[in-house]
């Protein structure tokens, strides 16, 4: 053995730091507003919460322009984009062919997973202030518009119920990318459970009187209905009924998706 290998051999080893959460998270993040249409999918929050609030304070009557119409009226296109944002945030690893460069990077796949987690709730959090916002301003300038009186008719455990919902609704796409892993997969199956699975669940409960006592145990968005109701407090069994449902639709899907992601060949 040579002078120089013996050195070498006695040289100490240099221990690297992995890269911290914090930075994965703030690439992942960054990573939703590079592409042109992620950009204006995350700014149609924006825009369609504006439209919204114009349509309510168009065509609403007096007696219904209060600040839980407006916060409802930006409920329905801002629960649709947000799972969407979700599923191309976790899905982009497959379907722009990037997952061999990231998972060399950071090889331990959880990692990168929970960035894209961290990542997608606080643009759920930030989506939802600013619904809250331009609810605010929408009643302000309706109220100023139509000569009615202000009506702030939403408390704070309300608001946290209408946040519960929505990160839950962003969640439900978060588990779809994470269990599909193609975004046209998993868009086509989150657009089945958001319209037609409660359409189908719907009529069953009309038509057969056994399924109409257990929907709120199996549909997921018939118990969370409730989290988006300002005037109504929700009880012990509705809270059950969100568990269980979470549990069935979320929680074990997720966990088998998770497992599928950490022992799936990327190519």
């Amino acid at each position: 053995m040579t002078a120089t290998a013996a050195a070498h051999l006695r040289a100490p080893r240099v221990s690297v730091k992995p890269i911290p959460l914090s930075r994965i998270t703030t690439v992942e993040l960054r990573k939703m507003f590079d592409t042109r249409s992620g950009f204006w999918l995350i700014a149609s929050i924006a825009i369609t919460s504006l439209l919204a609030t114009g349509g309510v304070v168009l065509w609403a009557s007096d007696e219904n322009l209060t600040y839980s119409t407006f916060a409802t009226a930006i409920r329905f296109p801002v629960v649709i984009i947000l799972p969407v944002i979700a599923i191309l945030a976790v899905t982009s690893e497959w379907s722009q062919r990037t997952g061999l460069t990231t998972f060399t990077l950071v090889p331990h796949r959880s990692r990168i997973i929970t960035a894209k987690a961290i990542s997608s709730v606080a643009i759920a959090i930030a989506a939802m202030v600013l619904a809250f916002v331009v609810g605010a301003l929408g009643n302000l300038a309706g109220a100023a518009v139509r000569g009615v009186p202000l009506v702030w008719d939403v408390s704070v455990i309300q608001c946290w119920y209408y946040v519960l919902g929505m990160v839950l609704s962003l969640l439900m796409g978060f588990m779809l990318g994470v269990l599909i892993r193609a975004s046209t997969g998993a868009l086509v199956a989150y657009f089945i459970w958001t319209f037609l699975v409660p359409t189908v669940f719907g009529l069953l409960a009309q038509s057969q009187h056994w399924f109409h006592q257990l929907q709120p145990w199996v549909d997921i968005q018939f118990a969370q209905a409730g989290l988006f109701v300002f005037a109504h407090a929700l009880t012990g069994q509705e809270w059950a009924q969100i568990l269980v449902t979470g549990i069935t639709w979320l929680l074990i899907p997720l966990l088998v998706g998770l497992r599928l992601v950490m022992r799936t060949e990327v190519k």
